[in-house]
């Protein structure tokens, strides 16, 4: 049987995705002579002479190899004000990019600070964006992050409203006759849970050694939530939303019996609660991060490897298996909640999958299809060099409204965004953020997001995530409209240091790197490793818009008489 030669090419997705080509090119006498000459006057330090005959070589890709040269070898010498007039000579690319980073890490060195401000004016200045900074909308730079981020206090700042309708209104007077059926499992359009009388029935139970009930750890069996109520006269925060019975899966995970969906967490209210409150970080989330000893000798792999021209077809398997070994474990990191609490469990794994998903290894659906789907042979050959490809998720929400009075809120449409970002790995294993992403890793972040919901159906892992990410929306709001404060209310053992203990799981501290590839055109071998989550709700909450018809929605909504220990109650249509 005959046997293949295929290209040693290299595509590592989601952390980390490396495309390499073998190529070669002939340099004419000339050139070769002009390199030389570069080359002679670099050794004895005449950097302006070796200048001089770069800026004279007519072909742009020769002269630009040529100041790259130049400027590295007057960076290693410390003249870091030359080099940076040498790098404005250069074209934007990767190679300048790396540079300045190196330039502005030395910068740093010697103590006159890095210079990552001017690098990154430069990205933008010379780059068509969109960028947000410039022009609202597009990419930004910034440290690095990946996985999953929840930070939704300024996203709350764009978002808020005032409501001017007077529909929230009307629903705050039918929620005034509550019914307070004894039956939890029944399906409820809108339930109310107070946060303030349920934190004071759990206490109770604390306080005469008794285990909470299911009841409360399932939040009365609210799956989304869509209002936030602050009652001052009576000290009471409500949120609400819709509701069902519950069943448990054999993982143990309940799932409402009206739509499947998990059901919210009493475990994650009050760790996201304890996260945006004083003491808290404001800010939680996950990455999983390639070692840069793995990256570097990934790269230096493929490099070697390369070199040795063609790969034959029956030894592709074995090579990418040793691909995998070269990047080894990858490493989690958990911050702004307990890596050891239920919200990392779930930010993790949901991270994970979808790094999965992006690489073929698990199935998305027929409308998210993986990275390799979405690459036409075209695209594959285009790409010649390192490149780092990262996805990672956040919190979206089209709309906060919020009462004049500042009582009562809605939140419309949130869900989960997932980002890309094209970044470059340099021959240390770092890796240096662009802003921007191509079209392949955009599009995949696109269907992702789109297709979201119905992705949250089919695995509950995702609308798990869905629920984590409202609930922190909800504390972010209530640390940044001080709705808390309103009400009275400390925390209590929901605080910080309460004595409610949510429970502990094993925390993940390393993962193995999976690895999945494809040949293209019976030439070119496309290999991807998936390898975070971070949740800025604080982005979210800044200033919410006004809405004068939700001026009376909070005194509506309030419960009628309710029994000693009652914290719930379901609105009556």
């Amino acid at each position: 049987m005959k046997s293949h030669m295929l290209s040693r090419s290299v595509l590592a997705v989601a952390l980390l995705t490396v495309v390499f080509f073998q190529s070669t090119s002939s340099v004419r006498g000339e050139s070769r002579n002009v390199a030389d000459l570069v080359t002679a006057h670099l050794s004895a330090g005449e950097f302006q002479a070796a200048l001089e005959i770069a800026r004279s070589v007519p072909e742009e890709g020769e002269r630009a190899v040529l100041l790259s040269q130049i400027a590295e070898q007057q960076i290693q010498a410390g003249d870091l004000t030359a080099s940076q007039a040498t790098l404005r000579q250069m074209p934007l690319n990767r190679t300048r990019i790396e540079l300045a980073a190196r330039r502005a890490s030395r910068e740093s060195l010697n103590g006159t600070g890095a210079d990552f401000d001017s690098l990154i004016e430069l990205i933008q200045a010379q780059t068509s964006g969109p960028w947000q900074e410039i022009d609202g909308v597009g990419g930004t730079i910034n440290e690095y992050e990946t996985g999953v981020r929840v930070d939704p206090t300024g996203l709350l700042s764009r978002l808020t409203r005032t409501e001017e309708t007077k529909r929230l209104q009307e629903l705050g007077i039918q929620s005034r006759q509550a019914s307070l059926n004894a039956d939890m499992a029944v399906d409820s359009s809108l339930r109310m849970v107070s946060l303030t009388r349920l934190e004071q029935a759990v206490a109770e139970r604390l306080a005469r050694g008794e285990p909470v009930v299911e009841s409360m750890r399932n939040l009365a069996g609210l799956y989304r939530i869509q209002h936030v109520f602050v009652y001052p006269e009576t000290g009471e925060v409500v949120i609400a939303g819709p509701a069902a019975g519950w069943q448990y899966t054999a993982q143990g995970l309940p799932l409402s019996t009206r739509g499947s969906e998990p059901t919210l967490q009493l475990d994650d209210l009050v760790t996201v609660l304890r996260t945006f409150s004083a003491g808290g970080e404001g800010i939680f989330g996950c990455s999983i991060n390639p070692r840069q000893e793995g990256l570097r000798d990934l790269k230096a792999y493929v490099e070697q490897s390369q070199a040795k021209g063609p790969i034959s077809s029956t030894s592709v398997r074995s090579w990418v298996n040793q691909l995998q070994r070269k990047l080894g474990l990858q490493d989690v990191e958990i911050y702004g909640v307990p890596a050891a609490s239920r919200v990392a469990r779930v930010i993790v794994e949901a991270d994970f999958r979808m790094k999965l998903i992006g690489i073929g290894k698990l199935n998305g659906g027929a409308e998210i299809p993986n990275y390799f789907d979405l690459m036409t042979s075209e695209q594959v050959a285009d790409v010649s060099s390192l490149d780092a490809l990262r996805w990672w998720l956040s919190l979206q929400c089209e709309a906060v409204l919020k009462s004049e009075n500042n009582q009562a809120f809605q939140i419309h449409n949130s869900s989960v965004l997932c980002q890309s970002e094209n970044q470059f790995v340099n021959a240390q294993g770092e890796r240096i953020q662009t802003g921007q992403a191509e079209a392949t890793n955009r599009l995949f972040a696109a269907n992702f997001t789109e297709h979201f919901n119905k992705l949250a159906q089919q695995d509950p892992v995702f609308a798990d995530l869905r629920n984590v990410f409202d609930l922190a929306l909800v504390a972010a709001l209530i640390q940044k409209e001080q709705l808390a404060e309103t009400a009275g209310w400390d925390y209590g053992v929901f605080a910080n240091g309460g004595l409610y203990q949510p429970a502990f799981y094993e925390a993940p501290t390393v993962v193995d790197s999976v690895v999945n590839h494809r040949v293209f055109n019976n030439s070119n071998i496309v290999v991807q490793v998936a390898g975070g989550v971070r949740v800025d709700a604080r982005r979210l909450v800044v200033e919410p818009r006004v809405s004068p018809r939700l001026n009376q929605v909070a005194v509506n909504a309030q419960a009628p008489e309710l029994a000693e220990g009652r914290w719930w109650w379901d609105l009556n249509k």
